[in-house]
This record gives C-alpha cells, structure tokens and sequence, in this order.
C-alpha cells in the first residue's frame, strides 16, 4: 500500500508542451463578380482552400454554382441594405467586379454605377459591418487625376477606398489579362497573343499576366493579413502566389 501511495504522488517524468503555431480560424469571405475572368479564378480558388468555410457570392442575377461552401446571394447592388448584410459577418471581401463600354453601350454613367459605386459602396460596408479586410482588383496607372476615363476612374475608387477606415485594403492593379473569358473578345484575344512574347520587353508592372495568378496573390494577400493600404502589380502579386 506505501510503495502504491508512493507511485500515485510521483510527478510523471515527461512535460505537455504547447503548439507554438496559431491555428487559424477558417474564414467567410464574400466574393462580388464571381463570374468575370478574375472572378472565376477566385471561386475556385476559395473552393480549394480549407482556410476559408463559406463563400458568399453576391450577385445581380441567379447563377448555377452548387458546392456546399457557396451561398449565393442575389442581390441588387443599389439596395444598400441587401448589399450591406451580404458583407455583415465576412472576415475578407473580395472584389473584382467590372464592365465594359460595350456591356453599357458607352453609357458612362452606368459604367460609374458599377466600377465605382460597387466597390466604393462593398469598402464602406466593411467598415461598416467590422470585416477587417478588403481586397480589390484595379489596373495598373490608376490615377484620379488621369485623363483616360478608365484609368482615371479607377484612380478615383483607389482614393475614396483609401479614406475608408479598414484595417486592411489590398489594391491589385494588374495590366493585360491572360486568360480565357465566357464572352468573346476577338480584339482582346489578338492582342494576348501578340504581347504575350514581347512581354519581355516591358517595365515589370506593364507585363501581362495571367487572371489565375492574380487571383492566387489575392487569397495569398488575405492570408498574411498585413494592415494597412497595399498596393500589388506585377512582381508583388507573382511573389504572393502559394
């Protein structure tokens, strides 16, 4: 019975160490333009990857995704309290809506409502709603005092999102996209293959790249969660690939 109350006291001689690593919490993100060319990259790529659980997709018009990580939410976009609880609850937004002159028949007031007033308005709901980061797909020249209205419209939505308190705003400005789209853009496919050889030739943040590489560096950005405004072009979005 002493040598059994004398085991029974005994400290074990091994210690319980902890995990030094931090496990990260799977995440909701909400993804607005989930069928364009970047957008589509991104779906698949949240789908894949296990550190994000949901993906909320916020859309104009029902589309055909069934997986059981997708919500689809469709929305209209100037509904702001539609779009706002859509954001409410995400841990990243990413957004990589766009038009065209062609989509909007050369309307530049419809283009604004959607290259402008969709990201603007998805910024100010993270702040809003507490999401800690935003993620934004822009173009390489940005710049709000240019004289391209593309260019300068971007520019414009760089500066307006940058004045909205978020804790972290990635800003990715790619030049031309390489990749298939689901519309047909015959001029846009020339010039893919004519640059895309010569590419060489250009200033690092002038080169093409492809819409599947931008979408890595995004979901790579998310996951570093660095705070404050960041901008990436070309080299820094091909460094953020996993």
């Amino acid at each position: 019975m002493l040598i059994l109350k004398k085991l029974i006291k005994k400290k074990p001689k091994f210690k319980i160490q902890h995990s030094k690593f931090n496990i990260m919490t799977a995440k909701t993100a909400a993804l607005i333009g989930a069928t364009g060319l970047i957008g589509s990259h991104l779906l698949k790529c949240l789908q894949d990857d296990d550190d994000f659980k949901t993906i909320r997709l916020l859309v104009r018009r029902p589309v055909p995704y069934n997986h059981p990580k997708i919500k689809v939410l469709v929305i209209d976009f100037a509904d702001e309290a539609a779009f706002k609880a859509g954001i409410a609850g995400c841990e990243a937004v990413f957004c990589a809506v766009g038009t065209t002159n062609k989509k909007v028949k050369g309307n530049k007031a419809a283009y604004r409502k959607v290259d402008y007033d969709i990201p603007v308005n998805a910024a100010r709901f993270c702040a809003e709603t507490g999401c800690p980061h935003f993620l934004l797909v822009s173009s390489v020249g940005a710049n709000s005092k240019g004289g391209n209205f593309y260019i300068k419209l971007k520019g414009e939505v760089e500066d307006r999102v940058k004045s909205i308190s978020i804790p972290s705003v990635s800003i990715f400005r790619p030049s031309m996209l390489l990749g298939k789209r689901p519309e047909s853009r015959p001029l846009e496919t020339i010039a893919q293959v004519m640059m895309k050889p010569m590419s060489i030739l250009f200033p690092s943040q002038y080169k093409p790249i492809a819409a599947e590489d931008v979408a890595k560096a995004m979901i790579g950005a998310c996951k570093q969660d660095k705070p404050g405004f960041r901008v990436y072009h070309f080299r820094e979005m091909k460094a953020l690939q996993g």
